[in-house]
This record gives structure tokens, C-alpha cells and sequence, in this order.
């Protein structure tokens, strides 16, 4: 195992990271105002990835618009789940889930009686350039997807901290009843969380799409892996998320140094529960008094 394998493994665990923390918050953010989990998470994930195909592909429009189009996209498709879907089961977030668990049925149809179950590729416009790094060259594709997603992730906190509607979204995650007493608009919040989760996992799906073949069932790998990071960085809280993706991904970039793919899943998950049985309430959840 040479320093480039290193160097390759840390590259493909800076990536991994980044396209789960995209997902993940986007399921954090849904969680903390709505009060479920989107199980159809993972599909929108995948129609970010398919739109991109489409429009990149089928239509010749450049992959940046493409790209901006699948967010737009995925955010729109949100709120629509959100105001016709969601909104009327708001008292019932365990009926909203079994819901948004029918939509993953529902979305892998549509994609695979549009685009059909044959695999799809596309292209990026830095597709094959790489980085000359001593011995090592690094993929200038892993590289913009990582530079993104970071960006996307610090946008977020920033969104969260200082604009009005993301302190909002906090109060409504502490104290939901207080925070409509003051006034806030949980129906206005809930399209908003919903909006910006989808698109989380859409633009995750645009950037990361070119690595992979495109299917009507991937996004199942990335919801499982968004949920047991929620879950290990503590169920709603926004920094936990983002150092249970890292966890996640460095996992996963590492761990094929030295044994299959496969096994490394499994490892992934064992370490989880691990950690769960010395901190049930995950890296960063609240211990209760």
C-alpha cells in the first residue's frame, strides 16, 4: 500500500463524505421541522442524476444548466410532496412516512418507464483531466465534486445562522408550539425544509451521477447510508450530521485499502452500532438528565 493508494483513498473519502452529508442533511433538515423521515429521499437523489442525463444528453444543453435544473427540480418536486402530500397528515408523521415510503415506488416507476431500467452514463466537461500530485494523479471530477459539496455545506450552516428563515427552522426544531405563538409559518418552513432537502439530494445526485451507472434503484444504497448517519450523529442535530458523513465516508474510502467493498459496508455498520451501544443517542444527540 503506497502513499498514492493513500492519497486515492482519502480523495474517494472526501467524496463519499460530501455526496452522504448532501443526502443526510437533506433528511435532517425534513426530520427537524416536519417531524419524519423522507424515505424517498434516495429517489430524489436519483432523479437529480437522471435529470442531468436528460438534459445533458438528450436535450445538448451544457452540464452546469443541466445541473441547475435538476436542483430546481428536485427542490420544486419537494415542496409539491410537501403542500399536496405531507401538509395534511402533518398530525400524523407516522402516516406522512408510510406515504413518502409509497413515493419510492412511485418515482422508480416514472424513471424506469421513461428512461427504461438500461443503464446511463453522462459526461462532464472535466471528464478523464486529472491533478499531478508528486506520483499520484487525482481526478479533477472527485475534486469539483468535493470543492462543491463543501461549499453547498457551509452555505447551509450559514443559511442556518444568519438568515431569518433558517433561525426560524432552529426555534421550530426546539420548541415547535412556542415558535407558532410567535408567530412563525410551520406551512411556509415545512415547503422551505422540504425544498432544500430535495435539493440536497438532487444536486448529490447531479454531481456524483457521472461516477456511476444510473439507475431507477440507487438511490436505496444512499438512503440507507443517510439514515444510519443521521442516526449516528444524533437524530436532528445539523453538526452531528455532517461528522457522521465524514465518519461514513472516510469509512468507506479506507476500509477497500484492505479488504472488497462489500465487506467494508459491513465493517461501516458495525462500527455504527458500536458507537450506538456507548452513545444511543449518537455522536452529538442530547443524553437526557
Amino acid at each position: 500500500m503506497g502513499d498514492a493508494s493513500v492519497l486515492q483513498a482519502f480523495l474517494n473519502g472526501l467524496t463519499f463524505s460530501g455526496q452522504y452529508i448532501l443526502v443526510a442533511l437533506g433528511l435532517t433538515l425534513v426530520l427537524s421541522i416536519m417531524n419524519i423521515v423522507q424515505l424517498a429521499h434516495g429517489e430524489v437523489y436519483m432523479i437529480g442524476a437522471y435529470v442531468v442525463y436528460y438534459f445533458s444528453t438528450k436535450v445538448g444543453l451544457h452540464f452546469y444548466l443541466s445541473v441547475f435544473i435538476a436542483i430546481v427540480a428536485t427542490g420544486v418536486l419537494g415542496v409539491l410532496m410537501e403542500r399536496f402530500f405531507l401538509r395534511p397528515f402533518r398530525p400524523r408523521p407516522d402516516k406522512a412516512m408510510v406515504l413518502t415510503a409509497g413515493f419510492i415506488l412511485v418515482f422508480q416507476n416514472v424513471v424506469l418507464a421513461i428512461a427504461t431500467g438500461t443503464p446511463k452514463t453522462y459526461k462532464t466537461p472535466y471528464e478523464g483531466a486529472v491533478l499531478k500530485l508528486g506520483d499520484s494523479a487525482l481526478s479533477v471530477e472527485r475534486v469539483v465534486i468535493i470543492i462543491v459539496a463543501f461549499v453547498l455545506i457551509a452555505g447551509l450552516f450559514l443559511f442556518i445562522r444568519f438568515s431569518k428563515h433558517g433561525q426560524a427552522m432552529e426555534a421550530i426544531s426546539q420548541e415547535r408550539e412556542g415558535a407558532a405563538l410567535q408567530g412563525i409559518s410551520v406551512d411556509r418552513l415545512s415547503a422551505i425544509a422540504m425544498f432544500v432537502g430535495c435539493a440536497l439530494a438532487g444536486i448529490a445526485g447531479a454531481l456524483v451521477g457521472s461516477l456511476f451507472n444510473l439507475l431507477p434503484t440507487m438511490g436505496g444504497t444512499v438512503l440507507i447510508k443517510g439514515i444510519t448517519i443521521i442516526i449516528l450523529g444524533g437524530l436532528g442535530s445539523i453538526p452531528g450530521t455532517v461528522l457522521g458523513g465524514l465518519v461514513i465516508g472516510f469509512l468507506d474510502g479506507f476500509i477497500p485499502l484492505f479488504t472488497t467493498q462489500y465487506v467494508a459496508s459491513l465493517i461501516g455498520f458495525v462500527f455504527v452500532i458500536l458507537i450506538l451501544l456507548f452513545r444511543p443517542r449518537g455522536l452529538m444527540g442530547h443524553e437526557s438528565p
